[in-house]
């Protein structure tokens, strides 16, 4: 195993084993599916790329775009390492199936499934509303995947743009009536809101996981609160960089928390927009922060422990994990 100092090389990376849980639907549209060849566009803030995520959905008009957004997101998975995979997609941004969720989900089970059965990533899908919907809109999308009762739909979250107000109070009740119905629960937060964000996604939506999470470290007692409780945040390092959450690399706060005993994992986000994929991830980081392969495989532990996958699935990667980093 080559390494820059003690970093492993990207052949190591790539085949420890590891999941993906904070990945959007919306940011792995291949250029080729909407008949875009161009480069990406240039985004340097999150209202900067939630509107590009909304021309480029809107572009998606028939189900079999998506299911080779499906089969291109299932073959990156596989190339990188990632055994299983928490995909959010939100109906909001995607105004051709925005009202046709069943016809959505289905599209895009056929090529996960398909994967899935040669061996590929095993692929969950949590369905996510916008921070603009009131809370009755909320609790009707609840009603509705519930309804719709496919078991490829694992999760709910809650994903936006949060710079006006959290506003979390709002849809406590959706995430309450989605936890009674047996859906695992995570939440953007500490993003584009602060500290208190954070506490307002577990303290009142319940959620199992943080997604990105990373200004908690505003509020050292809510650090130690997140430490002692074991809650996640699934850390998306190169979206903080460009969507200038922080200043670099270098000072994101992740390897500090990680140090502090909370559970992190690396994701890519939207990694098709910003040009990168896992591996690049635990590279850079592992480069930065100085990491071996001890603290790579600890992140890649709280990937798996924390993914939505089966327990059974769960179990499975666990075991793979730890024959990996025992050879």
């Amino acid at each position: 195993m080559t390494s820059v100092g003690n970093a492993p090389d990207r052949a190591w990376i790539s085949a420890l084993p590891k999941a993906e849980v904070h990945l959007h639907l919306e940011g792995c549209i291949p250029a080729d599916v909407v008949g875009d060849g161009g480069p990406a566009p240039s985004i340097a803030s999150l209202a900067e790329l939630l509107a590009h995520l909304d021309r480029t959905c809107a572009a998606v008009e028939r189900a079999d775009q998506l299911g080779e957004i499906a089969r291109q997101l299932s073959r990156r998975a596989g190339a990188v390492g990632a055994r299983h995979v928490d995909v959010i997609v939100n109906p909001s941004h995607w105004p051709h199936f925005q009202r046709r969720l069943g016809a959505m989900v289905d599209a895009l089970d056929g090529p996960f499934a398909e994967s899935e059965h040669d061996g590929g990533a095993t692929v969950g899908l949590c369905v996510s509303v916008g921070r603009t919907s009131s809370g009755a809109q909320a609790e009707e999308l609840v009603d509705l995947v519930v309804a719709l009762g496919r078991p490829r739909v694992v999760g709910f979250s809650i994903d936006g743009n949060e710079a006006a107000g959290s506003h979390n109070g709002r849809f406590a009740g959706a995430f309450a009536k989605a936890g009674r119905a047996g859906l695992r629960r995570c939440a953007h937060a500490g993003e584009s809101s602060g500290a208190a964000g954070v506490r307002e996604a577990v303290e009142l939506l319940g959620a199992e996981r943080i997604d990105h999470g990373i200004r908690c470290v505003e509020d050292p007692a809510l650090v130690a609160e997140l430490a002692e409780r074991g809650v996640p945040l699934d850390i998306c390092p190169t979206s903080n960089v460009v969507l200038g959450i922080v200043d670099g690399l270098a000072q994101h706060p992740l390897d500090a928390l990680r140090r502090a005993g909370v559970p992190v994992s690396l994701n890519t986000d939207d990694p098709l927009i910003y040009g990168i994929d896992l591996v690049g991830e635990y590279e850079r980081c592992a480069v930065t922060f100085g990491w071996g392969p001890a603290e790579l495989a600890a992140v890649a532990r709280t990937s798996i422990e924390s993914c939505f996958a089966g327990e059974d699935r769960r179990a499975e990667l666990l075991r793979e994990l730890d024959r990996y980093v025992a050879s």
